[in-house]
């Protein structure tokens, strides 16, 4: 199965889903399911089977009809178009309790991520030291030198809000060429610079409207 410039033409809604796809479909080698059908895909995503179908067939023929789905077969091909088949080293700027969080979170439990280098202002007196997992923690005045020397080109920015531009700026001249922004900081970079934005304030408002729709839907009935 091979996909063409999938980049051009995969909505947005589609690409956000398929980590999710990639997460069932591990789920389902791991309890020794051979195969399933859109519908059993649809119940554990929480969307309807068309989604699924219309999803898939952007990226030719993933199944057979009278037979459905090969679960390791869309394992390794979601697996293979997230990248996941290689180690992914990723450099954090900002230790604070956000950050601190993520260096903490098991990425490379669930897949090939993990966070192998952070870094900070000097007058964090994190700075110098490592995690008990044993990341750096260096000033961020070495940013440029030593991402150069790991070869790394995936970075996330939990600083604050007022200094998420510059930690962009010095991330791009020292070869990052993908960002995950922890704050709310629209930032601006070059064409060939991916961001994806990650701002909890604005997703906990969100969850809280839907629930208050909810109450009052309820109320109403």
């Amino acid at each position: 199965m091979v996909v063409t410039k999938f980049n051009e033409v995969l909505p947005k809604a589609t690409a956000k889903r398929l980590p999710q796809y990639y997460r069932i479909f591990k789920q389902f080698v791991s309890d020794k399911v051979d195969r399933t059908n859109s519908q059993a895909i649809a119940a554990k995503l929480g969307v309807d089977s068309a989604t699924v179908r219309r999803d898939f067939s952007l990226f030719g023929e993933l199944g057979r009809r009278g037979y459905g789905y090969d679960t390791t077969a869309l394992r390794d091909f979601f697996g293979n178009l997230l990248g996941d088949s290689a180690e992914t080293n990723i450099a954090l700027v900002g230790v604070g309790n956000l950050g601190r969080a993520l260096i903490n979170y098991r990425f490379h439990d669930r897949n090939k991520m993990r966070i192998t280098q952070a870094y900070d202002v000097a007058g964090n007196p994190l700075v110098g030291t490592k995690t008990d997992d044993g990341v750096p923690i260096y000033n961020i005045s070495d940013i440029q030198k030593n991402l150069a020397d790991a070869n790394i080109e995936t970075a996330i920015i939990s600083v604050q809000s007022d200094r998420a531009q510059e930690v962009a700026d010095l991330l791009i001249d020292a070869g990052i060429k993908g960002i995950l922004n922890f704050t709310p900081r629209r930032l601006q970079v070059p064409e060939n610079i991916t961001v994806q934005s990650v701002d909890l304030t604005s997703e906990l408002q969100t969850l809280l409207f839907f629930m208050q729709d909810k109450k009052e839907t309820a109320d109403k009935l």
